[in-house]
């Protein structure tokens, strides 16, 4: 792997591209967005609401491993709250899970609604993919300058 490569291509820093594009478009008192990788790191759109979940890393834990099992989309509650869930992945990479919790939602109501949030988990995949374009992208082009830099320096 080289340098421009290990720059971009991380879970952790797609993870970060993506929770950023996600979270600064979600509305307050909306759905808590949660990221996380195949590491167990966890990106929260909201940390307090989040923590309020009181969701612990066993029940995390097995959330991923239902939807790795082929659950998916994932849908369970816990505490008065509907948590949906699926794999984070593009064409070259599987970055994780990205769960939607919607807190007062019974499952009755989730499943009302689940088309849509089919949509919106389906749309964090596009994103995903995008945002894993456009570094790739970004690597072509960092790599072009540096042919370039090397080249006018060989023309000298």
């Amino acid at each position: 792997m080289d340098m421009y490569q290990s720059l971009l291509s991380t879970n952790s820093i797609l993870n970060e591209q993506i929770a950023r594009h996600i979270f600064e478009v979600l509305p307050e008192n909306g759905p808590i967005i949660i990221i996380i990788d195949k590491n167990g790191n966890i990106w929260p759109s909201d940390s307090g609401q989040f923590t309020k979940l009181s969701l612990n890393e066993s029940f995390l834990k097995d959330i991923c491993a239902r939807i790795d099992d082929g659950a998916e989309p994932l849908m369970t509650n816990n505490n008065d709250c509907s948590i949906i869930g699926i794999q984070l992945v593009t064409e070259k990479l599987n970055y994780g899970y990205i769960l939607i919790a919607l807190p007062k939602y019974s499952p009755e109501s989730t499943l009302v609604n689940i088309d849509l949030i089919e949509i919106l988990l389906s749309q964090f995949n596009l994103i995903a993919r995008l945002i894993e374009k456009n570094n790739h992208l970004y690597e072509i082009q960092m790599k072009q300058y540096g042919l370039c830099g090397q080249e006018s320096v060989t023309m000298n």
